[in-house]
């Protein structure tokens, strides 16, 4: 079973981007994110989107 969410370092991890991408990828909306606690999760569908170009 696929993850629905990802820490960041797993993000990075998982994708292949760096981290400063992921950030700013956050911050101007093309990434979508929840934030649980302390913890800022990226949504796996989201950053496919992101990787495959489709935002």
């Amino acid at each position: 079973m696929e993850p629905i969410a990802l820490s960041v370092s797993d993000a990075v991890k998982a994708s292949g981007l760096g981290k400063t991408t992921l950030y700013e990828a956050m911050a101007d909306g093309r990434l979508e994110t929840r934030k649980v606690g302390r913890k800022r999760l990226i949504l796996t569908r989201s950053l496919r989107r992101l990787i495959e170009g489709g935002v």
